[in-house]
């Protein structure tokens, strides 16, 4: 008899598949946001819809050589938790006290946005270089937990 999956590993591999679809020449990013065992929505990283992704504009902060974590303002795309938070709104749909599921620990500017969006968990695989995400994070009182081996700054 096969074995199911918990439902950290369900999301988490969901977030993996959405990664997939990234645009992103960087780093590819999924996440999936879930409430009561239910995805609400799903975001990857890359270029505001309908513009031409970074493979086609090239990527300024990989020209200038910029090292990940910083200067997010100089990049042309979006970020997977920003992606899944725009999809809840334009769809109707809460995120208050959903739990994020996300491949890459979130920025400082996603952490913000989570906060505001009233999302009460995350749960991350990978690390990511930004102490004010952290900060963040724990000042509004979000729970992160990681996934996997790797510890994601939590």
């Amino acid at each position: 008899m096969r074995q199911r999956p918990d439902w950290d590993s369900y999301f988490m591999e969901i977030a993996g598949t959405v990664k997939k679809r990234s645009t992103c020449l960087r780093r590819q990013v999924g996440a999936v946001m879930v409430s009561e065992r239910r995805i609400l929505a799903t975001g990857y990283n890359g270029a505001p819809q309908d513009l031409p992704h970074c493979s086609e504009t090239g990527c300024l902060r990989e020209e200038l050589n910029v090292p990940s974590g910083e200067r997010h303002e100089i990049c042309r795309g979006l970020h997977a938790e920003q992606n899944a938070i725009i999809q809840s709104a334009l769809h109707g749909v809460t995120t208050r006290g959903s739990t994020l599921y996300t491949t890459d620990f979130p920025c400082s500017l996603c952490a913000k946005m989570l906060v505001n969006a009233g999302v009460s968990e995350i749960v991350a695989e990978r690390s990511y270089p930004d102490e004010l995400s952290k900060e963040v994070l724990a000042e509004a009182g979000i729970k992160v937990r990681r996934y996997g081996n790797e510890t994601p700054g939590c």
